[in-house]
């Protein structure tokens, strides 16, 4: 009996040890709860390095040997590790090919840490970087079968990505859609010779932050930036980007002083230039179009409307000043000329606006009077057929086709939208930003035609602005 018992005692702890080692095993297999991305087929983890923590205590951490976390960050043998800098830490898993989306998987990286983020006690920090983009391509062999080193190109995107807000705002979802566009732009731009590198920072509105990337040297590999939307943010980092011989290429502001700034490329026109090529446009149309400016605000008109008035006026061409409100309630007709095409102009980038002014024009239309609308944006699906003037920003008639199946394909979604494509920007000026450190002053992007001319001694502003019609 007593052997017995010491057998069934046996099998008993036997059972319960063996019961533990496969929980452990189990669990090992498991993933930890940090964001996953992909480096040359491997996965692995996008971990931001905590306060008072080591290499050593990392690979403990994460069961990586210390050899295996530098081997993935390579930067640590040059500058050793820093808080808040982020590390890839290998997962053990091997990857499916059917896993294999980089930029989606890049893009949903991205989105996890700024979710992680939100309603967090402690906003990050303001050096800190939120992740790492490189974008590989397949390895170049030579007749020797030995690879080819490619150059590695560092760039910058600095957005308002809102990571430590609990509630992401419209702003931010474009930020991301901005950031999208901008990654699929370098997929296309990817060579036998050159390795890019995106680094992605948030900036939200803090000029700490900015102040201490400028103080570190943590931008001393980059390149180029693209981003920043605040004008005390834009003025710090100018100056570091005028110190550092950086181009910082500017995809909203349209009102730096750029004669003392000569690496900033502003994208935005200027009022004077969107005036004068409304002006010329109008000009050309003068005999059968007559001229109606809405304003918006009543206190005062907006900068382009009133470059423009002054060009109607020592031009002698006759024009009709209505506020938005006359044509909220329909009693505009006594601004109308029932023997030309009344052409509205209206200076918003609020599609708002737009959507106001349509319906009651479509009333006009119904009631016999010729009227076409100008605005600063191109708006697809809308009732009316509209000339449009455009800013920088302008939509060329040209098939998205190809680059509509590179998104669906990299983002498994497809994306229609009637609203200003922030993708197709990012695209755009991530393309012009290659483009300017290769030594060109133009290119032809997606959507917008970006041509640099020199303001005086100083920076580059974009000076394509067109009006086109449909």
């Amino acid at each position: 009996m007593k052997v017995e018992r010491f057998e069934s005692k046996g099998l008993r702890l036997s059972a319960l040890l063996l019961s533990i080692f496969f929980c452990a095993w189990t669990q090992a297999q498991e993933l930890l709860n940090y964001p996953l991305d992909t480096i040359n087929g491997e996965e692995v983890y996008v971990y931001q390095v905590e306060r008072s923590i080591g290499l050593y205590r990392i690979g403990v951490n994460f069961n990586v040997p210390q050899a295996e976390i530098v081997r993935l960050n390579p930067q640590l043998r040059e500058r050793g590790l820093h808080f808040g800098e982020t590390l890839y830490l290998p997962t053990g898993r091997e990857i499916e090919k059917v896993h294999a989306n980089p930029l989606k998987q890049k893009v949903d990286s991205l989105q996890m840490i700024v979710d992680s983020l939100k309603g967090q006690t402690d906003p990050i920090k303001p050096d800190t970087i939120l992740s790492v983009d490189t974008l590989q391509t397949d390895s170049v062999m030579t007749d020797s079968v030995q690879p080819v080193e490619r150059k590695v190109v560092e760039l910058a995107l600095m957005l308002p990505f809102e990571s430590h807000q609990t509630k992401k705002s419209t702003n931010a979802e474009r930020m991301m859609e901005f950031y999208q566009g901008a990654l699929l732009a370098l997929r296309t731009m990817q060579n036998d010779s050159t390795l890019y590198r995106l680094r992605v920072y948030d900036t939200e509105r803090s000029e700490r932050r900015i102040n201490a990337l400028c103080d570190s040297t943590e931008l001393d590999s980059v390149r180029g930036i693209l981003g920043l939307v605040y004008p005390i943010q834009i003025e710090r980092m100018a100056a570091w980007c005028e110190t550092h011989q950086v181009p910082l290429l500017l995809p909203f502001s349209d009102d730096m002083d750029l004669a003392n700034r000569k690496q900033v490329l502003q994208f935005n026109s200027t009022d004077e230039q969107e005036a004068d090529s409304l002006f010329t446009w109008i000009a050309a149309h003068d005999s059968a179009t007559h001229c109606i400016t809405v304003d918006v605000r009543d206190a005062e008109l907006s900068a382009p409307v009133r470059a423009l008035r002054k060009r109607l006026q020592r031009s002698e061409i006759q024009y009709t000043s209505v506020p938005l409100h006359d044509l909220m309630i329909d009693s505009i007709e006594y601004a109308l000329d029932s023997a030309k095409e009344n052409l509205f102009i209206l200076y918003s980038d609020k599609f708002q606006h737009v959507r106001i002014l349509l319906p009651h024009l479509s009333l006009l239309q119904e009631k016999g009077y010729k009227v076409r609308l100008v605005s600063q944006y191109a708006w697809q699906k809308e009732n009316l057929d509209l000339p449009q003037v455009y800013t920088s920003v302008f939509r060329k008639e040209t098939d998205h086709e190809e680059y509509d199946n590179l998104w669906e394909h990299y983002y498994l979604t497809n994306h229609t939208s009637d609203a200003p494509r922030f993708d197709l920007l990012g695209y755009d000026l991530m393309r012009a930003m290659i483009g300017w450190l290769n030594g060109e002053k133009e290119t032809q992007g997606l959507q917008s035609i970006i041509r640099w001319t020199q303001v005086g001694e100083g920076g580059w502003q974009n000076e394509e602005v067109r009006v086109i019609e449909n």
